[in-house]
């Protein structure tokens, strides 16, 4: 399953980076969040190498999501896929933006894909073992390595969205005592996470579960951990909140190992 979740995810990349290279069409979903011809043109490539390898899969998708075409889910196993994450981040013409293809099993995720192909760098888990590797013109260079989560030391490096940072929390690392951060775009804080450049991503802001899957994936693999508010570990497959969307995040705090 890895082998064809990397090539998809390599193949959106592309078609992404011929957009990116020639200038997106920027239109705005209800919300106000913005979508580009890039991130339809990355989902049409993922849905269709999915659906032909894996048939019995329910697909979650972020724009067929906001297109209303929603599957069921339950009891069962499902990707969940956001073929652009960090669009603003590509209309601004930053790197900072990864194609997020991730596997849930009973709420977990399991497996996961994010490549960032303005920065030719991919990274994916499956079975407890989180790699990273180089990109060079679509493909795949030299060795995949694989990489794990450092233990924290005295003088934390903590990660926030470039974004959607929050007062709450900017309040979080002064009361933890954390100077040490640094502002990202996208999925790519988990990634940073799972390789041992930082150790914690606090997120108290809204998320999707296509947003954070793939890279939760990576970075529980890894030797991380993602949990919510309460302690639990983020849950995934969400329908039916009484208090937001189906699929939503509540706040959650990413880390490395303790």
């Amino acid at each position: 399953m890895l082998d064809i979740l990397e090539t998809s995810a390599l193949a959106a990349g592309q078609a992404i980076l011929e957009i990116y290279r020639a200038g997106p069409a920027v239109t705005y979903k209800a919300d106000a969040s913005p979508v580009t011809d890039a991130d339809h043109r990355a989902e049409r490539i993922i849905l269709a190498d999915l659906a032909a390898a894996f048939p019995d899969i329910p697909i979650v998708a972020e724009e067929e999501v906001a297109a209303g075409r929603v599957p069921d889910i339950a009891g069962k196993r499902f990707f969940l896929v956001d073929p652009l994450d960090g669009t603003k981040e590509f209309v601004e013409r930053n790197s900072h933006f990864t194609v997020n293809i991730g596997l849930v099993e009973n709420g977990a995720p399991v497996v996961g894909v994010v490549y960032a192909p303005a920065l030719g760098l991919i990274y994916s888990a499956a079975a407890g073992m989180a790699k990273k590797a180089v990109v060079e013109d679509g493909q795949v260079t030299g060795e995949w390595t694989t990489i794990g989560c450092r233990r924290c030391g005295d003088r934390p490096m903590a990660l926030t969205s470039r974004w959607h940072n929050s007062p709450e929390t900017i309040s979080f690392l002064t009361d933890q005592g954390i100077s040490d951060h640094e502002a990202v775009g996208s999925s790519l804080k988990f990634c940073l996470l799972a390789e041992g450049i930082a150790d914690i991503y606090p997120r108290f802001s809204r998320t999707m579960e296509w947003d954070t899957a793939a890279g939760d994936a990576i970075l529980r693999s890894a030797g991380g951990e993602t949990l919510t508010m309460a302690g639990n570990p983020l849950g995934y497959g969400k329908r039916n909140q009484s208090d937001d969307s189906d699929f939503a995040n509540p706040w959650f705090i990413s880390r490395g190992k303790a």
